[in-house]
């Protein structure tokens, strides 16, 4: 076994750069198969290119939006209708509600417009404040409006704020 940064990784240098800032990363070849360590889960995961999304934007949201570890969840089933769904990623607030949820798509696959729409019905469902859906070169953050049953794109998701519900104290 053998560790890499991300800069000496060869299957690294082929992912695809992606719209995010410069973030290391733990990197691992284990039998011709790279692995990338995620934070959240403690352990290592196969590199594919949405895992590659996936962990930069574990990277964002704990090094530039300055979201706890302990309130994000990784690839979490949450229940929809008496039917699991699996999300990428949700930040929890601290009544462990859904706040953020986000869909990670691989960077060759686009965002559609229904493929968009289906990800935010099932968000307004859980009652999320905000949703995010990025394939790392696009990204489309978003506050859900419940009232009138719309979202609303905004810039980006807001930062942690640690007086606010989304504190895990």
């Amino acid at each position: 076994m053998q560790l890499f940064r991300s800069g000496f990784f060869r299957n690294v240098d082929k992912m695809q750069p992606l719209n995010f800032p410069h973030f290391d990363f733990k990197l691992l070849e284990i039998n011709n198969r790279q692995e990338i360590y995620d934070p959240v889960r403690h352990k290592y995961v196969t590199l594919t290119p949405e895992e590659w999304v996936r962990q930069h934007l574990i990277a964002y949201l704990i090094q530039v939006k300055k979201y706890p570890i302990s309130i994000i969840g990784v690839e979490k089933q949450l229940m929809l209708n008496k039917k699991p769904k699996r999300f990428d990623l949700v930040v929890f607030s601290r009544k462990a509600q859904p706040y953020i949820l986000v869909e990670c798509k691989a960077p060759g696959v686009q965002i559609t417009e229904k493929a968009f729409d289906q990800a935010a019905r099932y968000n307004m469902l859980l009652k999320a404040e905000y949703f995010l859906i990025t394939n790392g070169l696009e990204h489309y953050p978003c506050r859900l409006d419940y009232e009138d049953k719309r979202y609303i794109f905004i810039e980006d998701v807001p930062d942690f704020e640690p007086k606010a519900d989304v504190d895990p104290e």
